[in-house]
């Protein structure tokens, strides 16, 4: 159990049977009556977010999330095969239960898997791939490294935005948080 007094940005908590992550939260103290805790939570499970307020000292019980580094194998039909780090073990993922994620995984990349009561609610990636740029427009003479952008298609189909001088063949380095350019490999 966790009390409200306990809970920072980061924290899991269980509220009616589904996993909470805490975005955001504020102890307010007001001059007359209890003090209590907005919090702004994520639900793990369905991604949306609500906001809830709790009494000070008030307990919710915690949600264990098993945190298991995976190694991404390869793509069977509508599942992604993962094998466990530790126990070898194979197992498929639909493409759903991972959501977003799914644009930058390559074959061999170590992520860890986040379980709930069994259940797959969230992959994380590491916070930069390395990747090839498999289609993009040609530049044109007179662009400079500090001018605009323009869209790239990645080997793993994902797009994003891109220096005008960055050409086809090319390894860069992707922000997988905010899909952002980082720079040439």
């Amino acid at each position: 159990m966790i009390s409200s007094n306990d809970l920072r940005p980061g924290v899991s908590v269980e509220i009616d049977g589904a996993p909470y992550k805490v975005i955001e939260f504020l102890h307010v103290k007001p001059g007359k009556g209890a003090a209590f805790v907005r919090t702004k939570l994520k639900n793990m499970q369905t991604g949306n977010v609500v906001e809830k307020t709790f009494r000070a000292g008030e307990t919710l019980p915690a949600a264990t999330i098993e945190k298991v580094e995976m190694q991404y194998l390869y793509a069977e039909g509508d599942n992604l095969v993962f094998m466990d780090m530790e126990t070898y073990e194979q197992a498929p993922i639909t493409a759903t239960q991972i959501g977003s994620a799914v644009k930058y995984l390559k074959e061999n990349m170590q992520v860890s898997i986040l379980r709930w009561n069994g259940q797959v609610i969230d992959v994380e990636l590491p916070n930069t791939v390395v990747l090839e740029v498999v289609e993009t427009d040609p530049g044109v003479k007179g662009d400079t490294a500090t001018g605009g952008t323009k869209p790239a298609k990645l080997e793993t189909g994902a797009e994003i935005q891109v220096p005008l001088f960055i050409k086809v063949g090319e390894r860069i380095r992707v922000d997988t948080r905010t899909d952002t350019y980082l720079g040439r490999e």
